[in-house]
């Protein structure tokens, strides 16, 4: 048993650097700039079981995952429209047909759901951290697999109405709703803060 955790190490150590390039090189892609084919369910799988291996204090598992693919995006995308509709009666064709086609915009989208609620030790915090690592660790294995995602919430991640249409029990909230795909064009980064800005040393 010894041997093979050893032997692990030494390939975890060699495959580092390639670890950390693929790290270096993920990058948020617009969800109207994501094309298919989306991933196969093999590949779906790979994803969600990455998504699951994340921090969890006293194993509570503060979070699940609701799958959107096919005609489940444009159904889910009716529970968006009547709540859009409902308060913007106003609304042209066009944003009505823009807010029914929000989980439409890439193959795949996955909504991470948070769980986290009141523990006699885990603090609801540290379970709304778990849900949000789990949604980083689909970004990730998306990116790993070749596709392309964005982490998103919009407006109807906080809308009641359309949480109770997706199913969410009362005390469950949207951490993010997960765009995968294939990039159209590779993607341009942006950016990002030089280390001086955001590290110090105690």
């Amino acid at each position: 048993m010894l041997a093979q955790r050893v032997a692990g190490y030494v390939f975890a150590r060699n495959r580092m650097p390639e670890a950390l390039d693929l790290l270096k090189t993920r990058r948020s892609v617009k969800p109207l700039e994501l094309n298919g084919p989306g991933p196969t369910a093999a590949e779906l799988d790979s994803i969600l079981t990455v998504a699951s291996r994340v921090p969890d204090h006293g194993k509570l598992t503060p979070w699940r995952f609701i799958v959107f693919e096919g005609a489940a995006r444009t159904k889910a995308g009716a529970a968006i429209e009547a709540s859009f509709t409902a308060d913007n009666p106003a609304a042209t064709a066009d944003q009505i047909a823009f807010e029914r086609n929000r989980l439409a915009r890439a193959p795949l989208v996955i909504a991470v759901v948070s769980r986290a609620a009141p523990h006699v030790k885990i603090p609801e915090w540290e379970q709304v951290l778990s849900a949000g690592a789990a949604a980083m660790n689909l970004v990730t294995a998306a990116h790993a697999l070749g596709f392309a995602a964005n982490w998103i919430t919009e407006w109807y991640a906080y809308d009641r109405r359309v949480l109770d249409a997706l199913g969410l029990a009362p005390h469950e909230k949207i951490a993010g709703f997960v765009h995968i795909g294939r990039p159209a064009k590779p993607p341009d980064d942006r950016p990002r803060p030089p280390l001086s800005d955001i590290v110090t040393r105690f």
